[in-house]
């Protein structure tokens, strides 16, 4: 017996349109959001939902990337036509493989299994075609502006979209989930990171989406309360790593193997490499203030 797909959930603001994907975009899945100017239509990214949305998605003429990972790449096969704009510090992850594979920078035993599962999981093919923009870029479509608020750290070109004048504000990954920003690539920086929470307060945003696990605010308090809870958990973090060096000197990649991010028995291809990278960032700041010290390729307290 055949059964007709239940309608993705939606929520309207203007011109622009949030489709929401399951569990309110949780990964592997994302929130999809079109802006309909004029005669142009206008994604942003294209998460696993966009494959369900139907002719609202597939008229779109134009893909503008907050950012580039597997997850949000997973609509372009329906859109070999369309336009696709990267910032320039992520273009060459959206143009190639071997771009998107230096983006992660996991282990390069690890690269033919990733590619195998985003191709399966995610329909990922690179857009060669793919051009680039840089901070402050706008596109003028229809009534609506849209404006690119470059904020690194997530990636080195993760960018927050404002559609004016409906002041909706596409941020991305920063998704204020309760596991706190996710700065694990080659390319993220946590410096960069901070600088970006610091200045999300600023955007002139009367709605603001979520990638992930959030979806939409509408109550301008419980954003800032939810935002400085996610801020909060570059702290924590950082408190813990101190923890784990309490009982003496530890290597990087003993303090990889007892996670700070994921739970032990949590199992992806990127798992390790991430760990690895996100406490030595940890560490450099740390050792750089003067809280840990490096001796013969260990690290204690200072």
């Amino acid at each position: 017996m055949n059964t007709i797909p239940a309608p993705v959930q939606r929520a309207d603001f203007g011109r622009v349109s949030v489709f929401f994907g399951d569990k309110n975009g949780k990964y592997p899945d994302g929130n999809q959001v079109i802006v309909r100017g004029g005669d142009t239509r206008v994604a942003f990214d294209t998460p696993l939902v966009s494959n369900h949305v139907g002719p609202e998605f597939d008229a779109t003429e134009l893909v503008v990337m907050g950012h580039v990972h597997e997850d949000h790449m997973a609509g372009l096969h329906r859109l070999p036509r369309a336009a696709v704009h990267v910032h320039e510090a992520d273009l060459a992850a959206a143009q190639s493989w071997d771009g998107l594979a230096a983006h992660y920078g996991s282990n390069p035993a690890r690269l033919p299994d990733m590619l195998a599962k985003f191709q399966a999981k995610f329909f990922y093919a690179p857009r060669p075609d793919a051009v680039g923009y840089v901070d402050g870029a706008t596109w003028e479509v229809g009534g609506s502006r849209i404006r690119a608020i470059h904020m690194p750290g997530h990636t080195a070109g993760h960018t927050v979209l404002l559609v004016e004048p409906e002041g909706v504000a596409f941020i991305g990954d920063i998704d204020l989930s309760s596991f706190g920003p996710y700065y694990g690539d080659a390319c993220s920086s946590l410096a960069d990171f901070r600088r970006s929470l610091a200045r999300l307060p600023e955007v002139p945003a009367k709605v603001w989406v979520t990638s992930h696990h959030r979806g939409v605010y509408t109550d301008a308090e419980k954003f800032h309360r939810d935002l400085a809870a996610y801020a909060a958990k570059l702290d924590a973090r950082e408190q813990r790593l101190l923890e784990m060096l309490k009982d003496g000197p530890r290597t990087l990649a003993s303090l990889a193997e007892e996670r700070l991010l994921y739970p032990k028995d949590y199992q992806e291809l990127w798992v390790a490499d991430a760990e690895r990278r996100t406490i030595g960032m940890h560490i450099a700041e740390l050792v750089a203030a003067g809280r840990v010290r490096e001796d013969d390729g260990a690290f204690r307290l200072a």
